[in-house]
């Protein structure tokens, strides 16, 4: 490139000098010839100096430029063999990456499936015997926490199913504290669960005895007066204060309280 500017520069400043002396007719030709003449040296020496620059720094200059190339074909070659020799790590990042999402979908749908799991035991709760309700006391309250991990709550979730599971497979007896609607205050009864189905309490000052199950609005307590002495009769052989017998005590049919997970 700067070759044929140095060309241009020969040619340009003869014409610079004629074009002055055209221009100038009443001037003096001499002291416009000097200026012309000088402006010519000057920039005779100026090409001059450009051209031997240029000779100069033009080896250094090619030099780089193939230092360079021959860089960029080595970083080309590493590139290369980095590029075949992790092909397999990148492979398996891919299949790694793949999984971490499947797993991450699972996740997703293994939790919102433990959110209404979590919602049919909340429902299911006032449903529940009020022995049982009481014991899972603890799991319930720690259900209710927001910053639980899925994993915690999916633990807790199974301990109230087992406990449900388990009591429903027993029969449970014992005295409890009752507050049965109608009457005043809480009551210290004989209470007797045949699983999650019903249970008889008895009141053994009054002779008194109510049947209880799930209702609509949760568990409820019914008055059964005529249940007393079988009822008495049904707790005395299950703790052992009677012979082993046959006991007839009221029951009521209806549709089984079924626990079993959300899906």
């Amino acid at each position: 490139m700067k070759a044929p500017l140095l060309r241009h520069a020969r040619i340009f400043a003869p014409l610079c000098l004629v074009a002055a002396l055209a221009a100038a007719p009443d001037a003096d030709p001499l002291k416009s010839g000097e200026k012309a003449a000088s402006e010519w040296i000057r920039t005779r020496l100026e090409t001059a100096r450009l051209e031997s620059e240029w000779l100069s720094e033009r080896p250094l200059l090619e030099s780089t430029v193939d230092g360079l190339r021959e860089r960029a074909g080595s970083l080309e070659e590493k590139r290369d063999h980095l590029m075949a020799k992790t092909a397999k790590d990148r492979e398996d990042a891919d299949s790694m990456r793949a999984k971490n999402k499947a797993a991450a979908d699972d996740l997703s749908r293994a939790e919102a499936r433990l959110n209404a799991l979590v919602v049919k035991l909340t429902e299911l709760r006032p449903m529940l015997p009020p022995r049982l309700s009481a014991a899972l006391e603890l799991p319930y309250r720690s259900l209710a926490n927001p910053g639980l991990s899925v994993g915690e709550r999916m633990q807790l979730a199974i301990t109230v199913l087992n406990r449900c599971s388990q009591f429903n497979r027993t029969v449970t007896c014992g005295e409890e504290v009752l507050a049965i609607e109608g009457e005043q205050g809480a009551k210290s009864l004989e209470v007797i669960y045949w699983g999650l189905s019903h249970a008889y309490a008895l009141d053994q000052a009054t002779r008194s005895a109510w049947y209880g199950s799930p209702g609509p609005r949760g568990w409820q307590w019914e008055p059964r007066p005529d249940a007393a002495r079988p009822v008495a009769r049904l707790i005395a052989v299950y703790s052992d204060k009677a012979d082993p017998d046959f006991v007839a005590v009221p029951a009521s049919l209806g549709r089984p309280l079924a626990v079993t997970p959300g899906k």
